[in-house]
């Protein structure tokens, strides 16, 4: 009898920001980080109105509240699959439900599949989509729930929800790069059209051990599969392996399958004519490194440490130093700078400089 694997769901609040992680028997499966003033909208419920219909496109735009435009497919536009023109018509207020958040360039998709209909006579949000959280504990009902905040509904608190290493690994996700065993690493490069992943062998490069460099895939394709579900990569995906003649990287088709198969949003669609390995993932939320990246999470990160060393010395008066565009992004975001000064019991000074936390 297989033995009950530990779930741990861990929530840690901080300035502005709030970051959530799965944890199976302590190693982390899933992370998210989310900004509460931000919301990347999935599952949201909206009233919009029609823009423009689209027939070529197989679908019509609709103006989002915010004054974004979101993308109605034809196939979503209706219960009953009516054809667009009868579904929708331009300036119609239409309830919908937002299926996929805006990712790049491209704006939310949205459908109006919804039991039972919502009716509305102004556009407007009608209902805020679940978060990470509550996403995961739908899921896993029975696994441990814990957060640093006391106002997380149903979470048992505790002082530090993410310790050292935990914390480690979160910086980690924003690195192009992941450690392989044996010494080895995980190249990860992501453009607009796809994210190519490459097995850098390091030191075992050039190797004619074809045992050792099978061992060193196989670890390479276990952790790919979990890097591509911690940093929430989607679309296309190609896995380079390292060395391997054609006939030995087809052996290791079945073990990708197998460490990809509990990623319900992953599909692994074989091995391509230059002997890599395809993959296709469903665009749902944004991936890891659009939130983890820029001027907003240099400055998240900073007043996280502040929120730290203000909880160790709360008499202390701290300045944040960091570049002009790291300082506005903090100012722009709604309610960090606030945040901070309700649990510090005094506001942070900002100061253009090296990226710093002082008196």
């Amino acid at each position: 009898m297989a033995e009950a694997v530990s779930i741990e769901i861990r929530v840690s609040r901080s300035p502005g920001e709030r970051r959530v992680a799965l944890l199976r028997d302590g190693v982390l499966a899933e992370a998210w980080v989310e900004r509460p003033a931000r919301p990347d909208g999935v599952g949201d419920v909206v009233a919009a109105r029609v823009a423009t219909l689209a027939p070529a496109m197989a679908g019509a735009f609709i103006l989002m509240p915010d004054g974004s435009t979101g993308f109605l497919p034809e196939s979503e536009a209706s219960r009953d699959r009516r054809p667009l023109r009868e579904a929708v018509q331009e300036g119609q207020l239409v309830v919908c439900r937002v299926t996929r958040a805006a990712q790049g360039l491209k704006g939310p998709r949205l459908s109006v599949r919804r039991a039972p209909p919502l009716a509305a006579r102004e556009p407007g949000l009608l209902e805020r989509g679940p978060g990470a959280a509550q996403r995961l504990r739908a899921a896993f009902p029975d696994a441990a729930f814990l957060a640093d905040d006391r106002l997380e509904p149903g979470a048992t608190y505790t002082p530090r929800a993410f310790d050292d290493a935990l914390e480690a690994e979160f910086d980690a996700l924003a690195l192009p790069a992941a450690p392989l065993p044996g010494g080895g690493t995980l190249r990860i490069e992501t453009t607009h059209a796809l994210t190519a992943l490459d097995v850098d062998a390091g030191s075992a490069a050039g190797s004619t051990d074809r045992l050792a460099q099978r061992r060193l895939n196989e670890a390479a394709i276990s952790e790919a599969a979990r890097q591509i579900r911690l940093r929430n990569l989607a679309g296309a995906i190609l896995l380079d392996i390292a060395g391997l003649p054609a006939k030995e990287r087809a052996l290791l088709e079945e073990p990708l399958r197998a460490a990809l198969r509990p990623d319900t949003l992953a599909e692994l669609l074989g091995t391509g004519p230059l002997g890599l390995f395809e993959i296709r993932r469903a665009r749902i939320h944004p991936p890891l490194a659009e939130t983890l990246r820029g001027p907003l999470a240099q400055g998240l990160a900073l007043l996280r440490q502040a929120a730290r060393e203000a909880a160790a010395t709360p008499h202390r008066r701290l300045v944040l130093s960091a570049p002009g565009a790291t300082l506005d992004a903090l100012r722009d975001l709604p309610g960090a700078l606030e945040e901070f000064q309700a649990g510090a019991g005094h506001p942070i000074t900002l100061a253009v400089g090296e990226p710093a936390i002082h008196d």
